[in-house]
C-alpha cells in the first residue's frame, strides 16, 4: 500500500495590520489597504484577531476573500464577548451572531476557528461539553445557527453558506488545570484540537485531538516579543513535519498517548510573536525550512 498523501501544512502571522511592520516587512509607502494582499502572497495563512474583539461586517470578509490568493486559508478568532464575558455560559446567541456577521462569506478561504481562553479560566469539563455541543460541524449548520441572530444584527446579517464544507475548531487554553486526561479525552470526544502554544507563561501541550493541529507561537523567551532563533525552528519545522506526516514529534509534550491509528494532519501554526517585527520573518523562515529543507 502506498504511503498516506501528508496533510497541508499553512504557516502564518496573527493578525496583519501592524506599524512596526511598515518599512519592514511592508514595503515603504505601501497602502495599507494592500497589506493583505501583500502579506498573502508570502505567507499561506493568516490568522484574524479582528474577530476577537467585534463583530466585523459581511463587506470585510468579502473584501478579505476577494484579495487573497484562490489557495488561501483564513484562521477566525472566536469572540472574547463569547470566551472572556460570557465565559462558555449561554453562547448560542452570541455564537449565532459571530456566524451571522460574515464568517460564511470566506467561503474555501474559511479555516479553523480559534477559541481562546482566559488566563483565569479553569478547567471546567460541564461548561466546556455545553459549548463543544453548540459549535457548527459544516457550514450548513453554521447558515441555520447564524439565522438565530438578534435584533444588533438586523440589518448587516450575513447567514447564507456559498458551499457546504466542514469546518473545524481549536481551544487555546491558558491555565495549568486543563493539563489532565480529561481534558483531552474530552476534546478527543469532540474532535476539537489542542493548540499547542509556546509561550513563557502557559502550559505547552501537544496532545493530538482532532484531524489538524492548531500551533500559536507567542515567543520564545518573552511573551509576544521574542523571536525564534535557528535551532528552534528547526525544531518547529521538525515537528510540523511529523504532524503532517502522521507521527507524534519525538520531543512531543503530551498528557496521553496519542489514540488510534497514525494519520496524516493537516498543520496551521501561526506566529504572534509580533512586538519586535520578528513574526512574519519567523514565518517567511519556517515555510522556507519545510518547503526547501533550508536551515
Amino acid at each position: 500500500m502506498p504511503p498516506s498523501k501528508p496533510g497541508t501544512i499553512r504557516i502564518g502571522i496573527s493578525g496583519w495590520r501592524y506599524e512596526p511592520w511598515r518599512g519592514t516587512f511592508y514595503p515603504p509607502k505601501l497602502p495599507q489597504n494592500q497589506e493583505l494582499s501583500y502579506a498573502s502572497k508570502l505567507l499561506t495563512s493568516i490568522e484574524i484577531n479582528g474577530t476577537f474583539y467585534s463583530l466585523q461586517r459581511p463587506s470585510s470578509f468579502e473584501s478579505w476573500a476577494a484579495g487573497t490568493p484562490d489557495n488561501f486559508v483564513f484562521a477566525l478568532k472566536g469572540p472574547r464577548f463569547i470566551t472572556h464575558m460570557r465565559r462558555l455560559r449561554e453562547a448560542k446567541i452570541p455564537l449565532a451572531n459571530f456566524l451571522a456577521s460574515g464568517v460564511l462569506l470566506l467561503g474555501k478561504k474559511l479555516g479553523p476557528i480559534l477559541w481562546q481562553l482566559p488566563p483565569n479560566f479553569q478547567f471546567d469539563a460541564s461548561r466546556l461539553e455545553d459549548f463543544f455541543a453548540i459549535l457548527p460541524r459544516d457550514t450548513a449548520q453554521a447558515a441555520s445557527l447564524a439565522r438565530r441572530h438578534d435584533k444588533r444584527l438586523k440589518n448587516r446579517a450575513s447567514t447564507r453558506a456559498p458551499s457546504l464544507q466542514l469546518m473545524r475548531h481549536a481551544i487555546e487554553v491558558r491555565h495549568n488545570s486543563f493539563a489532565t486526561p480529561e481534558f483531552i479525552k474530552l476534546l478527543r470526544k469532540h474532535d476539537i484540537a489542542l493548540v499547542c502554544a509556546d509561550s513563557v507563561e502557559w502550559p505547552r501541550m501537544m496532545d493530538l485531538t482532532s484531524n489538524f493541529v492548531y500551533c500559536r507561537l507567542h515567543g520564545s523567551e518573552e511573551l509576544y516579543a521574542s523571536g525564534y532563533d535557528k535551532e528552534s525552528l528547526d525544531q518547529w519545522a521538525t515537528r510540523v513535519k511529523d504532524w503532517a506526516s502522521g507521527s507524534q514529534p519525538r520531543d512531543a509534550e503530551c498528557i496521553l498517548e496519542p489514540s488510534g491509528s497514525k494519520r496524516p494532519r493537516d498543520v496551521f501554526l501561526y506566529f504572534d510573536n509580533d512586538k519586535k517585527v520578528r513574526a512574519p520573518a519567523d514565518a517567511q523562515s519556517l515555510i522556507n525550512r519545510i518547503s526547501t529543507g533550508e536551515r
